[in-house]
């Protein structure tokens, strides 16, 4: 498996790539993960660096790349030193890793697509520069609808809609942080909070309103940023309600989601999927989410949480206010949350994923290089 961002950073994409990995290791299978990584970092024992990574304006976003003859080199070398059944690439357009393994790649090749924008000028004009590559592809991925409405768009094929995974269980067994729940009431914020279309301000706009009649309320907030930033911009009556920690492995968040009295995700775009959302349900956090199409498919239609317009603080406050005032609806969408999280669990996750690499080996015509009966079974477990 390759991981085209720095897997010591924390993303979605790097969330879904480890947690999958987990999740077929579990399931008795053998599985090696190639990344970027700053040589300091520690890394699970299956995951191998190709170098640190240079950030890159991408999606709204500065994703970790690594590109380059060192990375081109470590990638073949990787390959050199395993005899993998099947590659499977995650983000191929995207100019990293999965692009360079899969320009290199000499065996069938399952490709997963996170990307999810309503226009992507990039994509549209490497589409001619990338096709001859992509069609090295041999069965496709994607994360959500939209995922698979931009990569049949701009790179051509179908693709088969397996959504991000959850550990569950991790979740659901997870407790509060020292001094929480608090008196009042806690909105927590996790994600990239210094990135414009996650939301913040919005947020901040709504609850400078929301503040107004609940002298206790405070957000925590958890993510990548520039915390001191965030204190200003909050402006004197928010910042002292305000807890910023930096960002947290899977222990530390699901404990900051156990700790909270509603997840609160204003993203006003750019999401293909919405991680956060399917983790704050299983820790049994009420959601309060933009409506955007992938959070929609994620929270059932607001039936397992809350939708609000898109960047309209006021339509969010209004939200937020009432949910506070109702602790019967709140854990009405706890339970209802906890039940659709059990769709995205990794197992269950990792099994469709499965059934994929056995269609792609089947199809692909090297499979006589496997023998008689070729196909993933000499890594069934048993």
């Amino acid at each position: 498996m390759v991981c085209p961002y720095s897997i010591a950073v924390p993303g979605g994409v790097q969330a879904h790539v480890l947690g999958l990995a987990t999740g077929l290791r579990g399931l008795g299978h053998q599985v090696e993960v190639l990344a970027p990584a700053a040589a300091a970092s520690t890394l699970p024992e299956f995951v191998t660096s190709a170098g640190r990574a240079v950030g890159v304006p991408y999606n709204g976003s500065i994703a970790p790349l690594a590109f380059g003859p060192v990375a081109l080199h470590r990638t073949r070398r990787w390959l050199n030193d395993h005899d993998f059944d099947l590659l499977h690439l995650h983000e191929p357009a995207s100019p990293s890793l999965s692009l360079i393994a899969l320009a290199l790649a000499d065996r069938p090749v399952v490709a997963t697509f996170h990307f999810a924008s309503g226009r992507s000028w990039a994509l549209n004009a490497a589409h001619g520069l990338l096709q001859p590559t992509m069609e090295k592809i041999t069965a496709r991925i994607a994360v959500s609808p939209l995922a698979r409405r931009v990569q049949v768009e701009y790179l051509g094929g179908d693709a088969v809609e397996i959504p991000n995974g959850v550990d569950v269980s991790h979740f659901a067994r997870a407790q509060p942080l020292p001094g929480y729940p608090r008196i009042g009431g806690t909105i927590g914020f996790v994600g990239r909070f210094g990135e414009t279309r996650k939301g913040m301000p919005v947020l901040l706009a709504a609850l400078r309103t929301v503040a107004q009649t609940r002298p206790h309320l405070n957000l925590l907030v958890v993510g990548r940023g520039d915390a001191a930033a965030l204190l200003r911009a909050a402006g004197s009556a928010l910042a002292s309600r305000i807890q910023v920690l930096p960002a947290l492995g899977d222990e530390g968040k699901a404990a900051v989601l156990a700790s909270v009295d509603m997840l609160c995700v204003p993203a006003i775009g750019g999401e293909s999927f919405g991680i956060v959302l399917s983790e704050a349900m299983a820790a049994g956090a009420p959601v309060v989410a933009s409506d955007l199409d992938a959070f929609r498919r994620v929270l059932d239609g607001g039936q397992a949480g809350v939708l609000v317009p898109a960047g309209s603080p006021a339509a969010l406050a209004t939200a937020l206010d009432d949910l506070l005032d109702d602790p019967g609806r709140r854990a009405t969408l706890a339970a209802a949350g906890r039940r659709r999280a059990a769709m995205w669990d990794w197992p269950v996750v990792a099994r469709r994923v499965l059934q994929v690499y056995e269609t792609a080996v089947a199809a692909d015509p090297r499979r006589l290089a496997f023998g008689p009966g070729a196909g993933l079974s000499r890594y069934r477990p048993g």
